[in-house]
């Protein structure tokens, strides 16, 4: 799913014109923080970060997946992995894969094995799922759509449901491996490697994270010292009336520590994922930046709309103007393109 207008990622007309200039910029800049530890680089300006983001906004904007170089590896089956259901899985066959999560998806074509995935949860908006079957909806799991598919291994994770319908696919002798959810930087690695061993393809799992750790390394690099901006995600659906405040455990809250922010639903006390939003709770917080996602935004407005809503334009951001927005499908899909969404964070947090 693209998104709409054409703004994917918040692409402008000018970043567009520079992207040439920034593709070469980005080299030079990769290459100097690629010996980075994960911390803010004494050497990072503001120039070398909007590079970074201008490439990322790029490379987003293309829709598109970059798999691991070389020729695609080949499953060493059988395997018997632990699930996260509690159960010792064996897989046979992954000649015909079913991902049942946006994120795990992007893993198994980053991996190389995409021409092996036979249908899609509405999660993987990626291009080269566009035109699988969609089989899942907000963890919305029919059994027979799934066997219709006639997969020979599922992969889920412990939010996907109902667990009827997963018994089912079990009862018809397909195997269901479970994750856990990913919900922080460091689970990005975890899942990959789970998920290649699950498909008997381990070395790819390792070359795979390898190339992640590089590119998270490079964009937490670009960090600005000296410069931590306040950061409020928050989660809205404004037909549906869902204002929600993210803190500790959203996945926002890795992402915004990763570059360089301090989330300010987490220093103010917000112990759970998401909370409902109040004006006073949000004036209290003073975020300096408001991070969304696109289509939440769009479902109140716009940024025009967003600074009507109660205690908006009392805050920083609000009076401001600054939010930042970026694709559903992207930003918390903790996978092969965090980096990416790093890069843009790391951007847009510290210039305004």
């Amino acid at each position: 799913m693209r998104m709409s207008g054409r703004r994917r990622a918040g692409v402008s007309g000018r970043r567009r014109a520079l992207a040439p200039l920034a593709l070469a910029l980005v080299l030079l800049t990769g290459a100097c923080a690629g010996g980075g530890t994960g911390t803010a680089s004494s050497g990072a300006t503001p120039a070398s970060a909007g590079a970074r983001a201008v490439a990322a906004e790029e490379r987003l904007a293309e829709n598109t997946l970059v798999p691991l170089e070389g020729d695609a590896p080949t499953p060493k089956l059988p395997v018997t992995v632990d699930s996260s259901d509690g159960r010792k899985v064996r897989v046979r066959d992954a000649s015909r894969i079913l991902p049942l999560n946006g994120g795990i998806a992007e893993i198994v074509f980053t991996l190389g094995l995409g021409d092996r995935v036979v249908g899609r949860d509405i999660t993987a908006t990626f291009a080269e799922a566009e035109k699988l079957p969609q089989v899942t909806k907000a963890h919305d799991v029919s059994a027979e759509g799934v066997l219709s598919l006639r997969p020979t291994v599922v992969l889920a994770d412990t939010d996907t449901g109902p667990g009827e319908a997963l018994d089912q696919i079990r009862d018809a002798g397909v195997p269901v491996v479970v994750l856990d959810p990913a919900t922080e930087l460091s689970d990005v690695a975890t899942r990959t490697t789970r998920i290649a061993g699950a498909l008997g393809v381990p070395e790819a799992g390792e070359a795979l994270n390898s190339r992640m750790a590089k590119d998270l390394a490079a964009a937490r690099a670009a960090v600005p010292e000296g410069s931590e901006p306040k950061v409020a995600f928050l989660y809205m659906r404004g037909s549906a009336a869902v204002y929600l405040m993210g803190g500790r455990g959203s996945g926002a809250d890795s992402l915004i520590e990763a570059a360089g922010g301090v989330d300010a639903g987490v220093e103010g006390g917000l112990d759970k994922p998401f909370t409902p939003l109040t004006s006073e709770a949000l004036v209290a917080a003073a975020p300096d930046v408001i991070l969304m996602m696109d289509k939440g935004l769009e479902s109140v407005g716009g940024v025009d709309g967003l600074v009507d809503i109660p205690g908006i334009r009392e805050t920083p951001a609000g009076a401001n103007r600054r939010v930042v927005s970026l694709e559903d499908g992207v930003l918390l899909s903790f996978g092969p393109r965090t980096p990416l969404v790093i890069d843009i964070l790391v951007d847009r947090l510290h210039t305004g």
